[in-house]
């Protein structure tokens, strides 16, 4: 399988939609255009305002949810538990229909994925992932006001670390945990749970209960969150989760 290229120079947290940067992704991509030519079939931009406090961030788009929609966990079972929980906690403003035109608006929050590419069986390899990384490594220095971000799954987990430059021993996955580390822009917390996938939900890995929890840290941080606070204090800092 020929590896993906090095990434060219540039600025932008949002991969180009002709990118051509993983051959395999490619070849794929252009294999649902063909067999599907009115989804969108595209690297998945971020969804929400760069004025966001609060990141989530998968790890692909589905192929029959954000790449045939165009927008992280929309038209998929995934998305249908995820966007539901940003409704229950006030996250979110209009209603989800499972569609890009569906008017719904993430007020303080933004979605994306370490990878933007739909991959074959939803399954993208390192040298993926690696060559996509400077996208969301962009992505977070792009968020001035950015104070949690919540992994779903540990492979965004160790992804993300990597995007911010952290060793992985910085903070260990588990579902439930917060760890505070550096950021491009100051400290922020990181939260982690389990990807809210149909596998996860149908085998009980993930119950609706668990994901609640998580969002429930999640917006008492945020509330509490001093903006004061000094946000320059050393990587890896120890959580108070």
């Amino acid at each position: 399988m020929p590896s993906p290229r090095p990434l060219p120079v540039a600025d932008t947290p949002e991969a180009p939609l002709d990118c051509d940067l993983c051959p395999r992704l490619v070849d794929y991509r252009k294999s649902n255009q063909a067999d599907h030519p009115d989804w969108f079939n595209a690297p998945v931009p971020s969804f929400g305002p760069e004025t966001a406090r609060f990141l989530i961030i998968g790890l692909a788009p589905g192929v029959r949810g954000a790449n045939r929609t165009g927008r992280p966990f929309t038209g998929d079972w995934a998305g249908d538990l995820l966007y539901a929980t940003l409704d229950h906690f006030g996250l979110s403003r209009g209603t989800y229909d499972s569609h890009a035109g569906d008017g719904l608006t993430l007020p303080d929050t933004m979605i994306t994925n370490a990878v933007r590419c739909v991959p074959p069986e939803n399954k993208p390899v390192g040298a993926e992932a690696n060559a996509c990384r400077p996208f969301l490594s962009r992505r977070l220095a792009a968020l001035p006001k950015l104070k949690a971000v919540l992994c779903l799954g540990k492979i965004s987990h160790d992804n993300t670390l990597r995007a911010l430059g952290l060793p992985l021993k910085t903070a260990v996955f588990a579902h439930g945990a917060a760890t505070d580390v550096s950021g491009p822009n100051g400290v922020v917390r990181l939260f982690d749970s389990y990807h809210c996938s149909r596998y996860n939900t149908n085998t009980g890995r993930l119950t609706e209960s668990m994901f609640h929890d998580v969002f429930r840290d999640i917006c008492a941080y945020l509330d509490s969150a001093d903006t004061s606070h000094d946000r320059t204090a050393p990587s890896g800092a120890a959580s108070p989760s």
